[in-house]
């Protein structure tokens, strides 16, 4: 297997236990954040390698993981900015934009998946 799609397997996991651990706990906790950083970081590493390996051809899963990408960093971010704020609020409610940013995400990832399988 390819390290890009080892990466990207890795952001996968990595960004899904730091959501729904985030969802399940109900508050966001610093090592939710790590993971949202892991996810962030692997998935761009992967995407980067792809990218070289592919070119960059811009179509249905090239437009929506860039969005996917441009989320992530911002969910990132954000989540950093509320746990130095320490804005209870925030931190209470932050799993919702959390849930949404990784079902975006989604979208490119299964459709890569689904178009390695053609490739």
């Amino acid at each position: 297997m390819p390290l890009s799609a080892i990466l990207i397997i890795t952001a996968f996991a990595s960004y899904s236990i730091g959501v729904w651990s985030e969802r399940i706990a109900g508050r966001l906790k610093g090592w939710h954040l790590i993971f949202f950083w892991i996810g962030l970081a692997t998935d761009a590493s992967g995407t980067g390698m792809m990218a070289a390996i592919r070119g960059l051809f811009f179509n249905f899963h090239v437009v929506t993981g860039i969005i996917a990408l441009l989320l992530m960093a911002v969910h990132a971010v954000w989540a950093t900015m509320v746990l130095l704020r320490k804005d209870e609020r925030a931190i209470l409610n932050f799993h919702k934009f959390s849930v949404f940013v990784w079902t975006v995400w989604l979208i490119p990832f299964f459709t890569g998946f689904f178009l390695s399988k053609r490739l």
